[in-house]
């Protein structure tokens, strides 16, 4: 049962939610708590835990994303979900490790779609890998909807001509951006193993011989969570071997 608390300073919407939180059929959720404020909503947070807060943006006072701020200071906070009637401030929201934003009025799927990125949310910080950080995630903006992706959940990077492909055990996303500058700022948890490709350390199963129509004979990698193989430069080889030993 996913544990929630809702805050916004409209009644009528609190008691929508409510009443689409009762509705969905799986995962369950309960609403512990109300706020009408960031002041309550923190109050309430020093005396219960909850799974997630449901938040509107535009709220008197501190608004939601201000609120969203003081969040990522907590030990433990809730997952984040916005509730607004505003799209524009949806990269802020995500740039603030939201689980997702939902625009007003919220339709049944679409909460429970939301609901269920809170479920692997909370089984995710129960289970963190030692190889990632919880926190880090790039954020993909595709065909007008922006999303964030934990790293936890990227098998690897791989440049693509214009774009860089963004590979998790799901699905893969398209991402704009340079590979280098991704090296550069996850080096400690992806390696450059070809000249177009960063693969997650924790990730590398296996390293076979295989043949690319294009680099001909060499090697590739084999990665936990994907069939995909990415091919291996004979310069990284031997730092690819050392990785899949381990």
């Amino acid at each position: 049962m996913i544990r929630v608390l809702l805050v916004d300073d409209e009644n009528l919407a609190r008691a929508r939610l409510r009443t689409l939180l009762g509705d969905c059929p799986s995962p369950k959720a309960v609403v512990q708590a109300e706020a009408a404020n960031a002041v309550q909503a923190m109050e309430l947070l020093q005396r219960q835990v909850f799974d997630v807060a449901l938040v509107d943006v535009h709220m008197p006072g501190a608004d939601g994303l201000a609120f969203g701020k003081v969040l990522r200071s907590l030990p433990n906070p809730p997952a984040l979900v916005f509730v607004t009637a505003y799209l524009e401030h949806a990269v802020q929201a995500f740039e603030l490790e939201a689980v997702d934003y939902l625009t007003k009025p919220v339709r049944l799927e679409r909460l429970q779609a939301a609901l269920l990125k809170v479920e692997r949310h909370v089984s995710q910080k129960a289970t963190q890998p030692q190889w990632i950080e919880p926190e880090e995630c790039v954020v993909i903006h595709e065909r007008g909807r922006t999303e964030r992706v934990s790293l936890q959940q990227v098998i690897y990077f791989k440049a693509e001509q214009k774009y860089i492909t963004v590979r998790t055990a799901e699905r893969s996303y398209i991402l704009e951006g340079s590979l280098n500058e991704l090296e550069e700022k996850y080096a400690d948890r992806y390696l450059r193993v070809h000249r177009n490709a960063l693969v997650a350390r924790g990730a590398m199963r296996s390293l076979e011989k295989h043949f690319d129509p294009e680099d001909g004979e060499g090697w590739a990698v084999h990665m936990h969570g994907t069939s995909d193989v990415v091919n291996v430069s004979r310069r990284q080889l031997a730092a690819v071997r050392e990785l899949v030993r381990r």
